[in-house]
């Protein structure tokens, strides 16, 4: 017996762009309860979990980085564990490493033919690819980051105290890359269709993408919601892993409902591989709904 296999890649179109979600890393968390909905009761949380036919004892936790291919420049966005398993003795059986390099030869790219790296926040399943060994892995991009959230971990006012070694990955891993970044605001664009959007609370300046090619859209939301079933089916739940906790609901109420109005189609960094689908109303709430056969065609 060989257990789960499960592919790593998939690449679709989107108007003029071509966009591959990968499947950098996965872990098991133990526990539904109380990761998420601390505001709420454990039988709560774990009836939900139950009558999503999802174990309340494990979740798989999957990290997928979007790579946005417009024609002109290849698009990163965030770059899942990378090594930071190997490097820092605290994350060994924390987070596994990162596949990202390997997934990205699948699509057939080398790491120095990205032209763009988006970080969406500071993270360290985020952030943890940008360097290995204290050096840049993709020597020939440029970086973005939010200004909001660059200046946070740079600034260290209001970090909790869970937060404290995330702060020093930041500093060592995103601090020498400046004089190659571009720091944005909600609003401004990457490059050419490719427009930032407000989705402060999980980090104090997480960022969530909106994408447009030839009249067709779409939105990576980062880690706007975190689980297809707690973040969106109940978005008034807290997520252990935010850092503002009531501004990580009012975000999740408010990016829920625009991508439940426009109908979009979603890229989301937790969701179940390949991280893609769109949200519904329902029961006076959302439901994901993900992506079957949609973009084969």
């Amino acid at each position: 017996m060989q257990g789960p296999l499960q592919p790593g890649v998939y690449r679709f179109k989107l108007g003029g762009f071509e966009i591959a979600t990968i499947l950098d890393s996965k872990s098991v968390r133990e526990g539904v309860h109380p990761l998420y909905g601390a505001n709420a009761s454990a039988g709560e949380v774990e009836a939900l979990a139950r009558a999503n036919n999802i174990d309340p004892a494990r979740l798989e936790h999957p990290n997928v980085p979007t790579l946005v291919n417009t024609g002109k420049e290849l698009v990163l966005f965030d770059t899942g564990n990378g090594a930071l398993p190997r490097e820092y003795e605290q994350l060994k059986t924390r987070m596994p490493a990162g596949n990202l390099i390997a997934r990205l030869a699948e699509l057939g790219h080398k790491p120095e033919d990205i032209d763009v790296i988006v970080t969406t926040h500071g993270h360290p399943d985020h952030i943890g690819g940008l360097t290995e060994g204290g050096q840049p892995v993709f020597k020939n991009a440029r970086y973005v980051f939010g200004a909001t959230e660059y200046d946070f971990w740079q600034k260290n006012e209001g970090v909790r105290e869970a937060r404290k070694f995330n702060r020093e990955l930041f500093v060592k891993i995103c601090t020498p890359l400046a004089d190659r970044a571009t720091f944005i605001k909600p609003g401004d664009q990457v490059a050419a269709g490719i427009t930032a959007v407000d989705a402060f609370g999980h980090s104090p300046g997480l960022m969530a993408f909106h994408i447009e090619s030839d009249g067709k859209r779409f939105m990576i939301t980062a880690d706007t919601f975190t689980h297809f079933v707690m973040g969106v089916q109940r978005p008034d739940w807290f997520f252990d892993m935010d850092d503002d906790k009531d501004k990580a609901v009012a975000t999740r109420k408010r990016i829920l409902d625009m991508l439940a109005t426009d109908r979009l189609m979603v890229a989301s960094f937790h969701m179940p591989f390949p991280s893609l689908g769109w949200i519904d109303r329902a029961q006076g709430g959302y439901r994901w709904v993900p992506h079957s056969y949609q973009l084969n065609l």
